[in-house]
């Protein structure tokens, strides 16, 4: 099955050699080689099968031939050892730390500009620093109750971060539906793993929207805000609101009485304590923030700054997830901790500077370039693979507004063995682990293995031709 898989000098998460499986792996490729590449690509049609009856979809909207589609899943699965996922659960908690330090200093004492650890004007022209923030303390001093931080793997086999999505992360639905596809198209070799379990995190999730409601609340009434059905990540709003026990609400089913927040219910109104919003700042209060949005609860944010209703995530946690700050995370664990980081950064250079500027415009065709507040890999340039016209189009982009850019050097990601129509290749993938900060702070074990099936392609979005495996942590047994 796989004599004719090819390393192609990358860093495989499988094989150590050709044909030569890495410890961890070795009792998955046995089970697959004794399998038969028919009997995968079968089960692969029975997964298939099951997402398409359970509706397991994304939108992408794009896309000209259609905006719902099943979410593509490839079903070798991404094995973690015990000791590697370790140092990455420790560097994902330090990190999540320092941005919640961070949020509160930047909209409180500033004392990390005061310092000059970040230089002011790359805080105060963030698309996402909201102002309106300003001296407002949140619920528990919690800024970013749920974090999902994307990891990659260079050739030399190192963890590094490649960004924090501090707002409204998404993706850990297809996560949880990963794993119940896998327990069933593969019950053998999945128990005898000894994987991790992940079917606790809606309790998990649960129990931080809970720590953020008044002490004093026995029986908080916590909802899931969604902007609709045709939000792309509707159906996990619905997933998850339904696996917590929640109402599922839009904007138009909540109103506000005396700055407190009510939810219309067919008993009549009942108040709302704690919002797990999945409705960006800009369309969450039109009296505040956008005056065209209908997605929103006109006058909630006066609520929120009254503390009479609980936001997860805060407003304004944008910007310790815009691109352009991001370089400066393993300072602030720093400056707020006292620790080195645990996690390293991909190396970026920041537009806004005059001399990475000209750095990266005198290697546009050596760099990836990125959008500092876009997502779904939009807005980005690959700078190898552009064509001339590409890159200097990109160049008057970065001229004309340098603080909307930053660059990376080109990182050689990690592969793993993929099915695809005639076999088994390697493609290119990365980790979104979740992270959760309450009353303590947990990290999901595993997360959404995200996989670019487009051979040759770097871009694991979903958006961009994507598709996922489940990712299994190993416990840690004995031997």
């Amino acid at each position: 099955m796989f004599d004719g898989y090819h390393l192609n000098g990358l860093f495989d998460e499988m094989f150590e050699k050709p044909n030569t499986p890495r410890p961890h792996y070795a009792g998955l490729y046995q089970r697959l080689a004794d399998l038969g590449i028919e009997a995968i690509k079968h089960r692969s049609a029975m997964a298939d099968a099951c997402f398409r009856n359970q509706g397991v979809t994304f939108t992408v909207y794009k896309d000209t031939l259609g905006v719902e589609k099943i979410f593509p899943f490839d079903v070798l699965p991404r094995i973690i050892p015990a000791n590697e996922w370790s140092l990455i659960e420790k560097g994902l908690i330090q990190r999540i730390t320092a941005l919640n330090l961070f949020c509160h200093d930047i909209y409180h004492q500033q004392h990390i500009l005061r310092e000059s650890i970040i230089d002011p004007d790359l805080i105060y022209n963030a698309k996402m620093f909201r102002r309106q923030m300003l001296g407002i303390n949140v619920p528990r001093g919690i800024y970013v109750s749920i974090c999902g931080t994307d990891l990659i793997r260079d050739r030399a086999g190192n963890y590094l971060v490649l960004e924090d999505n501090c707002r409204t992360p998404s993706g850990v639905s297809y996560v949880l539906e990963n794993r119940s596809i896998m327990k069933r198209i593969f019950p053998a070799v999945f128990q005898a793993a000894h994987v991790r379990p992940i079917e606790d995190y809606p309790h998990n999730l649960l129990q931080c929207l809970r720590h953020l409601a008044p002490p004093d609340m026995l029986d908080p009434c916590i909802v899931v805000l969604t902007p609709g059905m045709h939000n792309s990540a509707y159906y996990e709003h619905s997933f998850l609101a339904r696996q917590m026990g929640l109402e599922l609400v839009e904007g138009r089913d909540l109103l506000l009485d005396d700055n407190y927040v009510y939810m219309r219910t067919t008993a009549g109104m009942r108040r709302v304590d704690v919002i797990y919003r999945r409705i960006d700042d800009d369309f969450i209060d039109p009296l505040c923030f956008r005056p065209d949005s209908l997605l929103g609860v006109a006058g909630i944010m006066n609520a929120y700054r009254m503390g009479r209703v609980a936001l997860a995530n805060a407003i304004g946690v944008g910007v310790a997830d815009d691109k352009a700050i991001y370089p400066y995370v393993p300072n602030m664990i720093r400056f707020y901790m006292k620790e080195e980081p645990i996690l390293q950064n991909v190396h970026t250079y920041i537009c806004a500077r005059e001399g990475d500027r000209k750095f990266v415009l005198d290697h546009l065709h050596e760099l990836v370039v990125k959008s500092t507040n876009e997502a779904g890999g939009y807005g980005m340039l690959m700078g190898h693979q552009a064509t001339q016209a590409e890159r200097e189009q990109f160049a008057a982009k970065i001229n004309a507004d340098p603080r909307n850019f930053i660059a990376q050097p080109v990182v050689e990601i990690s592969q793993h063995p993929s099915l695809i129509d005639h076999g088994i290749e390697g493609r290119r993938i990365d980790l979104r682990p979740y992270v959760l900060c309450g009353q303590s702070l947990s990290v999901m074990p595993g997360g959404l293995t995200r996989v670019a099936l487009n051979r040759g392609s770097l871009v694991v979005n979903s958006s961009q031709g994507g598709g996922s495996k489940d990712t299994w942590v190993l416990e840690d047994v004995p031997s």
